[in-house]
């Protein structure tokens, strides 16, 4: 309600089972360059790779993860990569950036897993038995701070570097991601937010209008939207919600 522009961008990508929400930063419309090459450089990793799994990969795995982890980690590293290479080579792109939250549903010997895959405040939440929950933590200085105890829940709401993040794709040329793996469960909901959705409707609300909603996703979405925008709508907002019905 507030912007000119969009700095956010999605990526939904059935055939792969992957989808991501990206919010960018950056003056001159700078952000939604950034966001717009973290949905390319995301989406062309899993096609390629998809097709080839025997193709060679820009950055070297981590073995302590899963070949699925690892895929998505370094489809992000990538993004990271291709970000700093084109604000290098344009002076009016410097040091833009994008928040990346993920979510990855991958199956190995008959296991399913939720993959979630993030840097910087977007979230994913799940919603599982009319509940709604959180299952990522924002890299942000207010989050830091209250898991620190430095601030209360209530002080958090009104902190005046609520917009300061610690991670983002397109900042540092290595970029540490977080990821963590879920067991999904058929019916499960997994909503993916910019803080754009998350910063005009708490966490309860999100919840009541996900359990009056919940038969028609499209519905829904567009009721979060129109909520956060309702609210103020002081910043981009975007929302995904992926259903898992089972393998």
């Amino acid at each position: 309600m507030k912007r000119d522009n969009n700095e956010d961008n999605f990526l939904v990508f059935p055939e792969q089972n992957l989808f991501a929400v990206f919010d960018g930063m950056g003056g001159h419309a700078a952000g939604e360059v950034a966001s717009g090459i973290a949905v390319r450089e995301m989406k062309e990793f899993f096609e390629l790779t998809g097709k080839d799994p025997e193709a060679t990969w820009p950055f070297k795995d981590d073995r302590s993860k899963s070949y699925d982890e690892n895929r998505l980690v370094i489809s992000i590293k990538l993004c990271n990569a291709r970000i700093i290479e084109v604000s290098d080579q344009d002076s009016s792109k410097k040091n833009m950036g994008t928040t990346c939250v993920s979510c990855y549903f991958a199956e190995r010997d008959g296991q399913p897993k939720a993959l979630v895959a993030h840097t910087g405040d977007s979230r994913v939440y799940l919603f599982r038995e009319n509940k709604l929950k959180r299952i990522t933590i924002d890299h942000s200085l207010v989050e830091e701070y209250l898991r620190l105890g430095k601030i209360t829940e209530e002080e958090a709401k009104n902190f005046p570097q609520k917009n300061i993040i610690l991670r983002a794709l397109g900042q540092q040329r290595q970029v540490e991601v977080e990821i963590n793996a879920h067991d999904p469960r058929p019916g499960d909901i997994f909503l993916l937010c910019s803080d754009g959705l998350s910063g005009m409707v708490d966490d309860k609300f999100m919840e009541s209008i996900m359990q009056k909603q919940v038969s028609n996703l499209e519905a829904c979405c567009k009721k979060l939207l129109d909520t956060a925008n309702a609210n103020g709508g002081v910043d981009n907002s975007t929302v995904i919600l992926a259903r898992y019905d089972g393998a």
